[in-house]
């Protein structure tokens, strides 16, 4: 579990230096589109629905897949609620408004998914 905390937080802060370095090159301001709070976000609900398919990994054995796509869903809530008002308001939802929010969470779906096949792989 520490190892997948620590492969979260080291891949995420390498992906959001070169997110923000990207954008300084290419003239973009680096930090809008709320792309710090994207990161935060995404990371801390990576960290909590780990942590809790961890938890009741042998107690609901058969639901984790329900439970990770329940995690998958709780993020979802996140970005219609936090993020897509603000992407929107000047009615269309452009690239870099597009990439701030959907880096972080396509990176840290990749680690849970990896990591929750090697969770359910060890209880077998």
């Amino acid at each position: 579990m520490i190892q997948f905390f620590l492969l979260v937080t080291l891949t995420l802060g390498i992906s959001f230096f070169i997110q923000v370095q990207l954008l300084e090159q290419n003239g973009y301001p680096p930090y809008a589109d709320l792309l710090p709070l994207s990161y935060i976000v995404n990371g801390v609900l990576a960290f909590v629905i780990f942590t809790l398919l961890f938890i009741f990994r042998h107690r609901l054995k058969s639901q984790i897949g329900f439970l990770f796509m329940g995690g998958s869903f709780l993020k979802f809530i996140f970005f219609f609620l936090l993020f897509y008002p603000v992407y929107k308001e000047d009615g269309t939802m452009d690239k870099l408004e597009f990439a701030a929010f959907f880096v972080p969470y396509s990176i840290c779906l990749v680690l849970e998914t990896v990591f929750t096949a090697k969770m359910l792989q060890k209880l077998d």
